[in-house]
């Protein structure tokens, strides 16, 4: 982690209220990252990162991490949420959301503006929709109660809890209804999350010919300049560059999907249609002034 590089207009950020957070979200290969680093400099914040995949160490050409987007200037931007974890480690919603808390108190106990940056849509509304989580145990006599049930009745269960479930997956697998039956019904008792949350959206959403070309244009460069054993392990699994792409383009087509089920669900995006720092930096202004319009 590196040394945090304080904006040069508005040092230490004095009468930042409580629980003032920017976030900066948008599919890959935007420049929603490198935007935000500038910001960050401007307003003396902080990046937390709400990558799933940036999370673990290595793999930095498959999951798109370039840590040279975080360099501003003559010093980088403090980034908290990557290189945290092993590849053969778990990391779930869960620990994201307690590490999101720790690196949120961490930030505004300086006096730093929270920047949360990335794509990941599960990620992004656990915060921003303030999702109630805990550390579920499944090895219970409910599980084992439940384990009892038929498909179908476990189905009416998990509908009459929540009517909006729409995971056909975990609809069609019994042990995985299981665990959403208990999910759903230990969220009812959860305390409410400790940290008040007022965060300010903007999303970077260019022509989608436009993102295409850079997918592919950045998929060539990291494989041309990245570490030769990753390269190497890619084409041994048997992944061609066509198949990287492909990938790479659908799971794009994907984020933006979960950003509309977001705003369908109420989340105001303030979308801009290029990682354009002028038009960031006079929403930030205006939100941080206390204009409630955006």
């Amino acid at each position: 982690m590196y040394p945090n590089i304080s904006g040069q207009n508005i040092p230490n950020n004095p009468g930042l209220q409580p629980g003032k957070m920017i976030t900066i979200l948008g599919p890959t290969a935007t420049g929603k990252t490198k935007l935000a680093a500038q910001l960050a400099f401007q307003f003396n914040g902080e990046i937390i990162s709400a990558d799933s995949r940036q999370v673990y160490r290595g793999m930095d050409i498959g999951t798109g991490k370039d840590l040279s987007d975080y360099k501003v200037k003559n010093g980088n931007i403090c980034y908290h949420l990557i290189d945290i974890a092993d590849p053969q480690e778990e990391f779930n919603l869960f620990l994201f959301k307690r590490h999101f808390n720790e690196a949120f108190k961490k930030i505004t106990g300086k006096g730093n503006l929270p920047f949360l940056v990335g794509g990941t849509g599960l990620y992004l509304s656990s915060v921003l929709q303030n999702y109630k989580l805990n550390k579920v145990n499944f090895e219970t006599e409910r599980f084992t109660e439940l384990s009892l049930k038929e498909l179908p009745e476990l189905q009416s269960i998990l509908y009459t809890l929540n009517s909006k479930f729409h995971n056909t997956t975990d609809l069609l697998d019994k042990e995985r209804i299981i665990r959403a039956i208990i999910v759903t019904e230990e969220k009812k008792d959860m305390p409410a999350d400790e940290i008040e949350i007022d965060s300010l959206i903007i999303g970077v959403l260019p022509p989608r010919d436009v993102i295409k070309k850079r997918i592919t244009e950045r998929l060539k460069y990291r494989l041309q300049n990245g570490i030769i054993e990753e390269v190497e392990k890619l084409i041994n699994d048997g992944i061609s560059f066509e198949k990287l792409n492909s990938a790479i383009h659908n799971f794009a087509k994907r984020q933006a999907t979960w950003f509309r089920k977001m705003e369908k669900e109420g989340v105001k995006i303030n979308w801009i249609d290029s990682a354009d720092f002028e038009k960031a930096e006079k929403i930030i202004n205006t939100y941080l002034a206390g204009d409630n319009f955006l």
